[in-house]
């Protein structure tokens, strides 16, 4: 349909741009044209991300949207760079988590407790919860634009990766690398499972101090006095401590105290572990619940007494008057007891940190109990050195540190859950001979006594035992599949700092250990989603942001584009509705820009090359700064700063491409020089058509949207080649020249803001400049004219004067005049800036008796004084500017 313009037709876009009507219909197109599949292509070289698999434990949240944004760029953009780009996915079965999750829905649902149910109608229940919560994730994902390989999809506890992670065991234990063994480990009350170190979270909490006396014998009434955060373990113990070359205990070692309550004799032992500057600087030592004092026990030879169980409650070797108490109940009768047979010297406030299990935040008990662990030592040598050479790097770099600090400090990993979710042990014990056998497949019988009596064990392994195999099981090790010969290693792991001992240091050493290759080259970390306020985002603070509430309110490019825009490699980044919306504005802006074009392109119209093209300075700086953009994305991408290559595509489109070149191009577009408007067009359609490449892997629903909408394309813009700068003709002399013009119309701009001169109302407009200068605005007359409302421009030599009562500023080596005769009534500007320069005035006098003060300089925040002498500075120019100005229309 014609348009009343006969230069320009009607465009097959919808006025407004509404995500909800367009995002589902685009996804499914790329869905049913299978772009998102990855094959084996030996014509091309591969580029691999795995997704970190989400935990099937509840809905996704603002981490996860960062997240799978990150790599849904990267992956994106190396499709358009012609890579065969697979991005991996998947979910974790996340033993620990979703056992946790699944029993506190039964029994506030059904009023059941695991412990009322088989084992296998348990797993079957959280089967059930797994499949349902999974194609949630998938679909939220999904609604975030995600282009995995989901014909790829994999789970931790699928056939596939469970014959895996048999196989791993299995090799480890034959190696001797996986062993059983009676260890102090950390043990959770709560969930009823050991946990790893890294697994205990450590919070600062007010508690107490306790300070005991231990009498000593054959002393004469001597006493040690130690100091303790724990007195209900003193049940335990077997030996008191002193540092070596300690002089004030030096005398008492090898002689025997008596631990009050229980009348037990215990040796007074030196030990290095002993800090001197804690408490009196002798300690109690109980083996079976400390770990320090665990070590401390094995170089004594100190007997183990557990004094309080797996369940949180005293045992029956406490004595009678405490045993079965819960040890929070025993603490206090201990205490008391303690204070009445005059043992407790004094109490004190006491800032400690304690362990808590990292998923139901109960207390942790350090217990010995017999476990499975991994010998870490041999696998850590060769994870530290894959850093240290460079093979693997984590941008920003300081992260190396953190990986290596803990990887240094690394101690046997405890690898059995007391659970029923998760990888069963593959390990068999014969009832008859006791004997253990670890192998691949169920043993018929026992290979020591032949007999066919064998019990499997019951504990499940580590969630971040399979979690560690994920770069190479997804892909079928240990089987030797083509996807493993060719997508393996990966190219760049995606993740949060908060896991990087969780799972990139375990994904290091299992890879280098059983692929005897890294599993990624570079490890790109992220911070974490705050809230406004820099808090993190949790239920109790009920500010939490569900990352469809952004999508449903804004639409996904809009998350994405606040996901992005403005974050920083490992730096914590604050979530703002507002960014959503500026998110929301510019995919707008863009649809608006197409819209306009369209109206000005035939259906099928197809740009001519641009060389055979006449181009005025505006197309060539246009094409010029297309290209630099094109370099400083690619720039910024190669280095994973992808919240700035977001930046310089947002400031180039909306500043130079819409605001400038459109309004530029507007007249041509619509004028009669055929040959001007084909190269207005031309110029107009290369530089969408790129912006919206470059922006595709950052905004994709509404750049494929638009790349369809646009004539001359038929191919989808998932795969469009990625840009090229060298395609482009450049001209720095056009560049120059037209950021010329821009500055002078800014200027012209501001001071017509400045008087309040009507947008309507034309004016004139003199600019004092050299030869060169003015040579250069001659030709910009039609855009002062169409863009700063300039109807007469007056060129004058250098050495001329402002005319009289006009507005003058700087550009560069220019002065900008607006004169200001007949254009606003002189005497009321007048007024207006004297009372301006009065209010101006008192602030200036207001931030100097501020400042003058000693009172307030010595006492009053730094922060604060600073900011009073920004507001001395700013004060003090806009009194020098109102003057300039007063002086400048007086005339």
């Amino acid at each position: 349909m014609q348009s009343d313009d006969a230069n320009t037709r009607d465009s097959k876009l919808p006025h407004r741009y509404e995500p909800q009507k367009v995002e589902q219909k685009v996804y499914d197109y790329w869905m049913q044209g299978g772009f998102f599949a990855a094959k084996v292509d030996e014509s091309k070289e591969p580029y691999t991300i795995v997704m970190p698999p989400p935990n099937v434990t509840g809905d996704l949240h603002l981490g996860h949207a960062l997240d799978n944004t990150l790599q849904d760029v990267l992956i994106r953009r190396a499709r358009m760079q012609g890579y065969e780009a697979l991005w991996q996915p998947g979910t974790d079965h996340a033993g620990i988590a979703t056992q946790h999750v699944v029993e506190k829905r039964l029994l506030q649902e059904e009023g059941i407790s695991r412990r009322d149910m088989s084992r296998q109608d348990f797993v079957d229940e959280v089967w059930s919860w797994k499949d349902e919560l999974e194609e949630s994730i998938i679909s939220t994902l999904q609604r975030m634009g995600a282009s995995a390989d989901w014909s790829r999809k994999r789970f931790t506890l699928d056939e596939g990766l469970s014959r895996a992670v048999q196989e791993v065991f299995v090799q480890l234990y034959e190696k001797g690398m996986i062993y059983r063994g009676d260890y102090l480990i950390n043990w959770c009350p709560g969930c009823s499972t050991a946990l790893s170190d890294i697994e205990v979270e450590h919070k600062d909490e007010s508690g107490r101090l306790y300070h005991i006396e231990y009498p000593v014998l054959d002393s004469d009434g001597e006493t040690v006095t130690v100091a303790t955060t724990r007195p209900e373990t003193m049940l335990g113990d077997t030996a008191l401590a002193i540092y070596p070359d300690d002089e004030r205990f030096a005398h008492l070692v090898g002689k025997t105290a008596v631990v009050p309550l229980v009348n037990r004799e215990v040796p007074i032992i030196a030990d290095h572990q002993v800090d001197p500057e804690f408490g009196t600087g002798a300690v109690k030592v109980t083996p079976a619940h400390d770990p320090d004092d665990f070590e401390m026990g094995l170089r004594a030879d100190l007997p183990q007494v557990q004094v309080i169980g797996s369940d949180g409650n005293m045992t029956e070797n406490a004595p009678d008057e405490y045993s079965g108490l819960p040890y929070s109940e025993c603490r206090e009768l201990v205490v008391g007891h303690l204070q009445q047979k005059g043992y407790l010297k004094k109490i004190e406030d006491h800032q400690h940190a304690v362990g808590h299990c990292y998923r139901c935040e109960t207390g942790i008990q350090p217990l010995i109990s017999r476990q499975w662990f991994v010998r870490m030592d041999e696998l850590a040598e060769p994870a530290v050195q894959a850093v240290l050479d460079g093979r693997i790097r984590f941008i920003p770099e300081r992260f190396n540190r953190v990986y290596l600090n803990w990887m240094d400090n690394i101690r046997d990993w405890c690898i059995s859950r007391q659970l029923w979710w998760g990888h069963r042990i593959p390990a068999w014990y014969c009832q008859e001979c006791d004997e253990v056998i670890v192998a691949r497949q169920k043993p018929q019988m026992c290979p020591e006594c032949c007999s066919d009596s064998l019990r499997q064990e019951t504990d499940v392994l580590d969630t971040w035992f399979s979690s560690a195999l994920w770069p190479f099981s997804t892909q079928g090790w240990p089987e030797e599949t083509p996807e493993m010969e060719y997508f393996y290693p990966t190219d760049v792991l995606v993740t949060g700092w908060d896991i990087i001992p969780f799972w990139v240091a375990r994904m290091i050493f299992s890879a280098l250990e059983f692929t005897d290759d890294i599993p990624f080259s570079d490890v790109l970390i992220h911070g974490l989603v705050l809230d406004p306020q820099g808090r993190k985002m949790s239920k109790s603070l009920g500010n939490g942001v569900h990352p469809l509430e952004v999508v449903e309110e804004y639409g996904a490019d809009a998350l994405r584009f606040c996901m992005l825009f403005g974050n920083t490699p490992g730096n914590d980044m604050r979530f703002f509705w507002e960014r959503a919306e500026a998110g929301r504005n510019f995919a707008n802006k863009l649809w608006n820009a197409c819209r306009f074009a369209i109206m000005h392109l035939p259906d099928d119209y197809q740009p001519a090359a641009v060389a055979d093209l006449t181009l005025r300075p505006e197309d060539k700086w246009l094409l010029t700064r297309l290209a630099e953009t094109i370099d400083a994305v690619d720039e910024y991408m190669h280095k994973y700063q992808l919240g700035e290559a977001l930046k310089e595509i947002y400031e180039f489109s909306w500043s130079e491409l819409c605001d400038w070149y459109i309004e530029m191009s507007k007249p041509r577009l619509s004028g009669d020089k055929k040959q001007d408007a084909e190269a207005a067009r031309t110029v107009l359609l290369v530089g969408l058509r790129t912006v919206l490449k470059l922006l595709h892997p950052f905004m994709p629903f509404v750049t494929e949207e638009l790349w369809d909408a646009l004539p001359g394309e038929d191919s989808a813009l998932i795969t469009a080649r990625w840009p090229q700068s060298d395609q482009l003709p450049r001209s720095q002399e056009a560049s120059d020249r037209v950021t010329l013009w821009m500055a002078v119309i800014r200027c012209a701009r501001n001071l017509r803001a400045e008087v309040n001169v009507s947008p309507a109302e034309q004016v004139q407009l003199s600019i004092i400049a050299d030869a060169a200068d003015r040579e250069k605005l001659r030709e910009a007359r039609r855009h002062f004219s169409e863009l700063a409302g300039v109807k007469e421009l007056h060129l004058m030599d250098a050495s001329s004067s402002p005319p009289e009562k006009a507005l003058v500023d700087v550009v560069g080596n220019m002065r900008v005049a607006l004169p200001l005769e007949g254009v606003v009534d002189l005497q009321q500007e007048r007024q207006r800036l004297e009372k301006k320069l009065e209010d101006s005035l008192r602030m200036l006098q207001r931030s100097r008796n501020k400042l003058n003060n000693e009172q307030f300089v010595t006492k009053a925040p730094d922060e604060v004084v600073e900011q009073e002498k920004e507001r001395l500075q700013d004060a003090k120019d806009q009194v020098e500017n109102l003057r300039s100005r007063i002086k400048q229309i007086s005339g």
